[in-house]
């Protein structure tokens, strides 16, 4: 069960939010301080991309942002519902044609891929989802 579900309304001016909402949240969950600026950038980077799926489709529903805490891992999971291409197909055969928002989408990829170690990207008939995670350690409370 997520611990903290987000949706927001695709416009850019959110995913601000986004980003410092999951900052928040992962150093709660016991993310190292060194990985936080990570966690911030991935975010914004596949908070962004959905916004941009969500206007370029004309999809007015709102991007979906699940950060959840286990036991020795956090995971954030950015959901859009931008149509896509059919479940087992290339993720850039997304879109009919490509354009610059499908180089920019692949950019953005590989800017999260190069961030987190644990990223899986999956594409579907009716929306897309980025699911990344990191390693957490015990959270210390002085007394």
């Amino acid at each position: 069960m997520p611990t903290v579900e987000l949706l927001f309304s695709a416009q850019p001016e959110h995913v601000r939010t986004a980003r410092l909402v999951a900052a928040a949240v992962a150093r709660r969950a016991g993310v190292d301080e060194a990985v936080l600026d990570e966690v911030r950038l991935a975010v914004g980077e596949a908070c962004s991309r959905a916004v941009g799926l969500h206007l370029s489709n004309g999809v007015d529903r709102p991007v979906r942002v699940l950060l959840t805490e286990e036991e020795k891992k956090f995971s954030i999971e950015v959901g859009d519902e931008a149509p896509g291409a059919p479940a087992g197909t290339v993720p850039s055969a997304r879109a009919a044609g490509a354009d610059d928002s499908d180089e920019e989408s692949e950019m953005g990829l590989a800017v999260i891929s190069g961030l987190v170690d644990d990223v899986e990207v999956t594409v579907g008939e009716h929306g897309g989802i980025i699911r990344m995670s990191w390693p957490t350690a015990p959270v210390v409370v002085l007394p």
